[in-house]
């Protein structure tokens, strides 16, 4: 008997255990997954004690060979053993398949792969050739379009050479030249230009001598017509020209978008009073007063006068606390008005990454009336240019205040243009002279000059302005501590301060004289008398009682005229879903012309796949063991229930620190251009929506980057397909949450931050603790509640489920505390998760700062 042991059993000594009786065999056989070469149903399976050496293998995970004659063993990679009753065989993986351990069957290796025969893993390489492929065009692209704007910038103005200009070339040469007036002249030859020169120059009649000075164009035009200009006479006159000037052009598009010739608001004003909660006193107090259509009116005072709070009150940003306001002589709700109210702000809040044409294109194409073609609003941003003067400069980028690529005016033109590209009836203005020079400060001025004189309604805040520009405005607003010391005509200033006894030295600039004395130091212009403000406010208020201000130049508009300003403010505006598409085409192109930072974040997730593929490269796809099925559990290794949630965490890691500082600048960098448009109107859902949508291309190709190297180094048993789609919905997640960062924190603090976070729910994934600690503790929610935890557990399930034929998965379910089996689940919940951080995100974008987008 002790003979027949010994030949049983390697180990010396050894007792078989029968594992398998003859039933059991004749009934099920081999167990799926194991080599029965010696077993039958006299031979039943045996377990044999392990030598030293096979104790320590199994101790350390690896399979070791049969320690009995009779003892079952997993099939070998490399190899598939039928199952089959017996099991007695095994047979090499053959070429193009692969085999790994327990193989029942062999797989089909992946398009692309490389599978001898005797394959242990599916190692495909077409994904990589799409992504070498997609490198490749990205590259040359970029290549391309670098020549193409170094070509236009080394050659800005060369046409191409075609047979019409060949020919008028040709024919110029012939062609008797033209002066101005239509009047001919041929050119001189060298004696008769000799006898001119030797004649007396002032022979010439006056009338004869050419006017070499740059003719005004644009809205220079106006300034140049005479005082009692019409805007409805000059269109009328030039109606039928075929070469109408730009500013024809540019008021007949004025004309069609208001519907009428009369394009300036009226506002009045009586005991305004705007009083914050926490303030101890008021900012505004007892202004009263008024602005009529059609005129340049600046709004000046000391610091902390309320010139600000004023403006922003008089155009619906702020609402006051007390008195009245009324536009066109009806009073209100100012904030209906804001679609035909311009606003341009101190900082020329512009994107950088646009032209100066696409940034005032995408304002005309969002707030002019959506019964517009395309063409027509093309068309009407081309006239603003021109009467910008910003043609020659249209297809520059704007560049950033920190790297500008156009001039500080240019820059100021561009904010302008936004405003008038949506045919405002009134533009208010902060500061627009702030930061230019004299020459550009003088230009914007008179620009904003020649728009009053169209019949728009312009206030301006403006501090310590040049005696030009300040001679230019029609009417000022004068204000001190919250109250009015004057309002009227810029004429008539010299003669108010005078007759309360203050002196105007002569060849001094009236506009530091009076900036002095109402901020109280006047005591050198007035050396006897009260010099301080409540002096002048006082003298303000006597003279003009609030009862009186308004009601005697009180505007009356007829009902017609208010219908129609009510037809035209419903009409403002593309819809929404035209809106999320104009958002969603501006984002794109300003992720292409940041294509530095594209390229960056493919890099960075090319890398990290490749680096967590690296890590698990002598795995080769064996990233879980477990106990084999009864009654082969005596013959088990030792269990690895852990390598395929560590694996899911450095997915989620990877991910996080690759996403997270992207997401946070997708929304952090534009605060202020959001806050800008949504003041002006612009649909906040659709900015958002479009912003969100933008963001997919640039997910997909970075997960495209990272899922490649990884998948092709690492081999997991879940699918190429899935674990892209994995992948890519916990990108969504992170993102989503980078964006809840970008409304919460300064834009500085944002990345880092989102990194923290994505650290956060990465760690949160159930490997440790285990989920089933986690429930001892009732916090299960918390980890559930983190997208690194559906995202392990769709690992987990992809990678075990499939071995429920060779070990008690089952077993592995209860320890780890992961679901099986719910991969779809676990997807849905990554979108659900991913679109619940996008609508917290956006609502924080739409209730926060509330103030700054009014």
């Amino acid at each position: 008997m002790s003979g027949k042991q010994i030949q049983v059993c390697l180990q010396p000594d050894g007792y078989p255990l029968i594992i398998q009786n003859a039933t059991s065999w004749n009934a099920i056989g081999c167990l799926p997954g194991f080599l029965c070469e010696r077993n039958n149903a006299t031979a039943v399976p045996m377990y044999c004690p392990p030598d030293p050496a096979c104790l320590i293998a199994r101790s350390s995970g690896v399979t070791c060979p049969p320690q009995g004659l009779f003892e079952p063993v997993v099939c070998p990679p490399g190899y598939y053993c039928p199952h089959e009753k017996g099991n007695n065989t095994k047979i090499i993986c053959p070429a193009g398949k692969f085999c790994r351990k327990g193989s029942v069957t062999p797989l089909k290796c992946s398009p692309g792969s490389r599978c001898p025969e005797g394959s242990v893993r599916d190692m495909t390489f077409l994904p990589l050739g799409f992504l070498l492929l997609i490198d490749i065009i990205l590259i040359v692209a970029t290549i391309i379009a670098k020549i193409r704007e170094t070509y236009k910038r080394k050659h800005p103005h060369e046409p191409k050479p075609t047979i019409k200009r060949a020919v008028t070339h040709h024919y110029s040469k012939n062609k008797p030249k033209m002066l101005r007036n239509n009047r001919m002249y041929q050119e001189l030859q060298d004696d008769q230009a000799e006898h001119l020169v030797a004649n007396d120059v002032e022979s010439i009649p006056m009338n004869s001598r050419i006017d070499f000075r740059r003719r005004a164009t644009g809205f220079d035009e106006l300034n140049f017509l005479e005082a009692d200009f019409s805007v409805h006479d000059h269109l009328n006159n030039d109606n039928n020209s075929a070469a109408s000037t730009d500013l024809q052009k540019f008021v007949r598009s004025l004309t069609k978008c208001l519907g009428a010739t009369k394009f300036g608001l009226s506002f009045e004003f009586q005991n305004l009073q705007f009083h914050p909660k926490k303030s101890p006193k008021p900012i505004l107090s007892e202004v009263t007063g008024y602005i009529n259509a059609g005129s340049l009116w600046g709004v000046m005072g000391a610091s902390g006068a309320g010139k600000s709070t004023f403006v922003n009150v008089l155009m619906g940003k702020q609402s006051n606390t007390g008195g009245v306001t009324k536009v066109n002589g009806v009073a209100g709700n100012i904030k209906k008005y804001k679609k035909i109210i311009g606003y341009v702000p101190q900082d020329d809040i512009v994107l950088p990454e646009l032209t100066v044409r696409e940034n005032i294109l995408h304002s005309a194409r969002v707030r002019l009336p959506s019964s517009w073609p395309d063409s027509e609003i093309q068309e009407h941003v081309d006239i603003l240019l021109s009467c910008l003067q910003l043609s020659h400069v249209k297809n520059s980028l704007v560049g950033s205040t920190a790297a500008p690529v156009i001039s500080g005016g240019q820059r100021k033109r561009v904010s302008i243009g936004m405003e008038l590209a949506a045919a405002p009836m009134a533009l208010f203005l902060d500061e627009p002279t702030s930061g230019l020079d004299a020459t550009a400060a003088n230009s914007i001025m008179s620009t904003l000059k020649a728009l009053s004189r169209l019949g728009m309604t312009i206030v301006t805040i403006i501090h310590q302005p040049r005696q030009e520009i300040f001679e230019s405005l029609d009417s000022l607003v004068l204000l001190g501590a919250g109250r009015m010391i004057y309002q009227g005509p810029e004429v008539g200033i010299r003669p108010y301060f005078e007759n309360l006894g203050y002196m105007f030295p002569d060849h001094a600039n009236p506009a530091d004289i009076m900036g002095d004395i109402i901020a109280g130091e006047g005591r050198h212009y007035k050396p006897h008398g009260d010099t301080t403000q409540q002096s002048l406010i006082d003298a303000w208020a006597l003279k003009h009682p609030s009862t009186d201000t308004v009601s005697d130049k009180r505007i009356t508009v007829s009902m017609a005229e208010m219908n129609a300003l009510a037809a035209t403010i419903k009409q403002r505006g593309a819809p929404w879903y035209s809106q999320t598409y104009f958002c969603f085409r501006r984002s794109l192109l300003q992720q292409y012309r940041m294509k530095s930072s594209f390229y960056f974040e493919l890099g960075v997730g090319a890398m990290a796949g490749f680096l967590i593929g690296l890590a698990n490269l002598n795995s080769k796809g064996e990233n879980f063991r477990g106990i084999f099925n009864e009654p082969y559990d005596m013959l088990s290794s030792s269990i690895d229930y852990s390598s395929v949630a560590q694996m899911a965490l450095l997915v989620g890691l990877a991910i996080g620190l690759t996403a997270s500082a992207p997401g946070v600048k997708i929304f952090g960098e534009e605060k202020l251009v959001y806050w800008r448009e949504a003041a002006a109107g612009h649909n906040r859902f659709a900015y958002y929506i479009g912003k969100v949508i933008s963001t997919i291309p640039r997910m997909v190709l970075a997960n495209f980057h990272f899922t490649t190297l990884f998948m092709l180094l690492t081999t997991p048993r879940i699918t190429y397909i899935n674990a892209f789609a994995a992948n890519l919905l916990y990108f969504y997640c992170i993102y989503g949450l980078a964006s809840i960062v970008s409304m919460v924190t300064r834009r500085e603090d944002g990345p880092l931050l989102a990194v923290m976070l994505s650290l956060i729910v990465g760690v949160l994934n159930g490997m440790s603790p285990q989920l089933s600690k986690v429930r001892t503790w009732h916090m299960a929610w918390l980890w559930r509640s983190s997208p690194g935890t559906w995202l392990a557990e769709g690992y987990y399930g992809q990678n075990v489920e499939a071995f429920r034929y060779l070990y008690r998965v089952d077993d592995a379910m209860e320890r780890t505390g992961y679901h099986l089996g719910e991969y779809r689940r676990d997807m849905l919940m990554l979108l659900a998760l991913g679109t619940a951080y996008r609508v917290v995100a956006f609502i924080g974008l739409r209730f926060m700062y509330r103030a700054k987008q009014r």
